[in-house]
């Protein structure tokens, strides 16, 4: 989302969601004044919601999925996408999710937000599933500090093939930045296609879950 319309929904989209859907918000100290990855769990559609109430009135960016949607459904989709900055991924495709690594890293050093969902799909349980390696190699890729939050009540107002309530019910816990400073001068050394390199990854995704998930509880 560019600066203009992100502030547009800062002055007056903002203001209607909080007194609808969110019971509180903690930890906004936290937010850097540089730009960020923000990772959160992801249990219905309101997080983009709640992780870009987080992000106004900045620049940021979101990853969306295009697969399985096609017809009148897909023109909208790719209207609302064009509209708001969205980066569009085909989960099927690995010329697509080359394209999306690519134009991510080159929104995070334009200075853009990018917002992440680690889970990569949201939860049909209410448990948080386990996070996928991506946000560690964007870090990696940029330098750009990782943001956690926890969000709680959403799924309540609107879970995966539910219909939408309306309740004040949403909390968005945010923890302190992430900044993986002795991974990412490790990572330099490193192979990317390294064993070595690989098990950084993933005990820097199992640190930004177990985070994300400690967040949540708390929120």
């Amino acid at each position: 989302m560019n600066k203009a319309l992100s502030w547009l929904c800062k002055i007056f989209l903002a203001p209607i969601i909080k007194i609808i859907f969110i019971k509180k918000i903690n930890g906004e100290e936290n937010v850097p004044s540089g730009n960020f990855i923000l990772v959160a769990n992801h249990q219905s559609h309101l997080d983009e919601i709640a992780t870009a109430l987080v992000c106004l009135p900045r620049k940021f960016r979101f990853i969306g999925r295009v697969d399985e949607i096609d017809g009148v459904a897909k023109i909208f989709l790719d209207l609302f996408y064009s509209l708001f900055g969205v980066i569009p991924l085909d989960r099927k495709s690995k010329e697509s999710k080359k394209k999306v690594i690519k134009e991510a890293i080159g929104s995070l050093k334009k200075n853009n937000i990018l917002i992440l969902y680690p889970e990569g799909t949201r939860t049909r349980t209410g448990k948080m599933g386990e996070g996928k390696v991506g946000t560690a190699k964007f870090l990696l890729a940029t330098g750009t500090p990782i943001l956690p939050i926890g969000i709680k009540g959403t799924a309540e107002l609107l879970p995966p093939g539910g219909k939408l309530k309306i309740k004040k019910t949403i909390s968005i816990n945010i923890g302190k930045p992430i900044f993986f400073k002795q991974e990412f001068n490790k990572a330099k050394t490193l192979d990317s296609n390294s064993e070595e390199y690989k098990k950084l990854l993933e005990e820097m995704t199992k640190k930004i879950m177990n985070e994300i998930f400690h967040l949540r509880q708390e929120a």
